[in-house]
C-alpha cells in the first residue's frame, strides 16, 4: 500500500487508489461531478495547500532563494495548524491502502507536493 505523488489532471495508474486533491481552490470551469472522471481529484483536502498569501508567492518563486524562502512559510504552515495531524493520519494510512496526493502544477520540484513527499517520508509512510 502506498501513497503516490501525483499531477492532478494526469492519466491514473492501475491500483492508485483514492486521488486527493491538496489544492486551495478546486479548478475552474468544471462541474463538480465531473472532477473524479476527468482525473482532477475525488476528494478535495485544502488542508495540505499553501494558504491563499502563500500560493501567491510560490507563483513567482523562480529562483532557488525565493522557493527556499516559500518552503520555510509552507512548512511553518503546516506545523502551525491541524494539517500535522493530516500528514500523520495519512502516513498511517498509506500502510493500509493505496492513495494519491496532487496539485495541479506542471514542474512537481517547484510545487508544495514535493514539500507533501518529504513529510510523508520523515513521517514514515510508504511514499511511492
Amino acid at each position: 500500500m502506498t501513497i503516490k505523488i501525483v499531477r492532478l489532471g494526469s492519466d491514473r495508474e492501475e491500483g492508485e487508489g483514492l486521488r486527493i486533491g491538496a489544492v486551495r481552490r478546486p479548478p475552474r470551469g468544471m462541474r463538480k461531478e465531473d472532477y473524479s472522471s476527468k482525473n482532477i481529484y475525488d476528494v478535495w483536502f485544502p488542508n495540505l495547500s499553501p494558504s491563499e498569501p502563500l500560493l501567491k508567492e510560490a507563483r513567482v518563486a523562480s529562483d532557488e532563494r525565493s522557493w527556499k524562502a516559500f518552503k520555510r512559510r509552507f512548512l511553518a504552515e503546516l506545523k502551525r495548524s491541524d494539517a500535522s495531524k493530516d500528514l500523520d493520519l495519512l502516513a498511517a494510512l498509506s500502510h493500509q491502502t493505496n492513495m494519491s496526493i496532487g496539485c495541479y502544477c506542471e514542474d512537481e520540484s517547484r510545487c508544495h507536493r514535493s514539500i507533501l513527499r518529504e513529510l510523508f517520508v520523515k513521517r514514515g509512510a510508504d511514499v511511492r
